[in-house]
């Protein structure tokens, strides 16, 4: 069983996992996680597959959460799936079912992060390789250190992309970009991939966190019911324009029904901040 150690501050209650991932749980409701194998530059391990895949669950069901921060410990953000077990595994067509039946499991772990309806961000401090990248990539938003490196190396390691990466960079920044990363290996900085859209923005390597606190808590101060609303809105990819309206014909006037409506348009009239319960 992983220890747990709660530390509380002032306006912070902080639950940490001490071995493969940190959690860190705001009032505001920003919710930061961090991948926490240093030494393995946060390669995914079972360990911390098997914890990322316990919080998400929680967080699914945590109606107190309003957005997700993550972010990995020391340099690196995530150097990808931690693949050292390959090399005890014999090779051959025989072991194609069970290799099948395992990355699914782990990829669908990771993945969870898309299935949350409170936003998500990604804060590459260092960098994001791989399965690692398309984690960063799952994410709603996506910032990273100006000198962060991003790169998907799958072919140069003898693999086939995973992690949905044949569908997340092409979905990021234009099939163009992605078959540029995935059949040469090209790296690309956190700048670079902030021209070309990979990103969203990129900050100095020390004013990375700082910013994306801000943002997440931006994000956290809006009405919880709207916000998770939209999200559902946006990962929808409306087939038309009448897709489109019929949701927002449904989704609109149930934030019209809610109290955070009442709040948010009377914060306006008054010129103050508006203070959103989620109901």
């Amino acid at each position: 069983m992983d220890e747990e150690l709660i530390v509380r501050s002032p306006g912070r209650v902080t639950l940490t996992r001490m071995n493969e991932l940190l959690v860190d749980r705001s009032d505001d409701g920003v919710v930061l996680i961090t991948l926490n194998r240093p030494d393995l530059r946060n390669a995914m391990t079972d360990a911390m597959t098997a914890q990322w895949r316990d919080t998400m669950a929680d967080l699914a069901a945590d109606r107190d959460a309003r957005c997700v921060v993550v972010t990995g410990a020391g340099t690196a953000f995530s150097s990808g799936g931690d693949l050292s077990w390959l090399g005890e595994r014999g090779t051959g067509a025989e072991a194609v079912p069970q290799l099948r039946d395992r990355m699914l499991a782990f990829y669908r772990t990771w993945l969870m992060v898309t299935e949350l309806e409170i936003p998500t961000i990604a804060a590459v401090n260092g960098p994001a390789v791989g399965a690692g990248l398309c984690v960063a990539l799952a994410c709603d938003l996506v910032y990273a250190a100006a000198d962060a490196k991003l790169l998907a190396p799958f072919t140069s390691l003898g693999l086939h992309p995973g992690m949905a990466a044949t569908y997340l960079l092409p979905r990021r920044a234009g099939a163009s970009l992605a078959r540029e990363m995935l059949l040469t290996g090209r790296t690309l900085s956190g700048t670079e991939a902030s021209v070309k859209g990979l990103v969203n923005q990129t900050f100095p390597k020390d004013d990375l966190m700082s910013e994306v606190q801000a943002i997440a808590t931006k994000i956290a101060q809006n009405a919880p019911i709207a916000t998770r609303l939209t999200k559902v809105a946006l990962n929808q990819d409306h087939q038309d324009l009448e897709a489109a309206l019929r949701w927002e014909s449904l989704a609109q006037p149930v934030t019209m029904a809610s109290a955070d409506m009442l709040e948010g348009l009377a914060a306006h009239r008054e010129r103050r901040m508006p203070k959103f319960t989620g109901s």
